[in-house]
Formats: structure tokens, C-alpha cells, sequence
């Protein structure tokens, strides 16, 4: 995310929820900090298509017996 707009809704969620001087610095702090984290982890989709499946599965088939009655 754009430092610019993290700040902006840093800015506006700290105007909000803050009471007074000091919880609206440390508040805006900690959404500035969590909007920084979210762009970190890499998305699934994102992920490299070469990763190698180590399972394999292995089906057998027995026949089936037919009862006469």
C-alpha cells in the first residue's frame, strides 16, 4: 500500500477512535503499522507455479465377487 494513503487512513481511523492527544498519536501508530504488515505476506495466487507434489496416492482396484443366492 502507498505510504501516502496508509497515512491517510492511519490519519483519518486515529481521528475517529481517539479521545485525546496522546491515545490519537499511539492509535494512529498502531493502524499505520498494521496497514504496513498486510501488504507483507505473499497472496496464494501469487505463489511460484513450479513447487514439486510430494504425495501420490496409488488406487487399487479389487475385483468384486457376485453371490449367487
Amino acid at each position: 500500500m502507498n505510504n501516502f494513503f496508509r497515512a491517510l487512513i492511519a490519519g483519518y481511523g486515529a481521528k475517529k477512535l481517539g479521545g485525546g492527544c496522546l491515545s490519537t498519536i499511539v492509535i494512529f501508530i498502531v493502524i499505520y503499522t498494521l496497514l504496513g504488515k498486510c501488504n507483507e505476506s505473499p497472496r496464494a495466487a501469487m505463489r511460484p507455479q513450479n513447487i514439486k507434489n510430494t504425495t501420490t496416492h496409488s488406487i487399487v482396484y479389487t475385483p468384486v465377487q457376485k453371490i449367487n443366492r
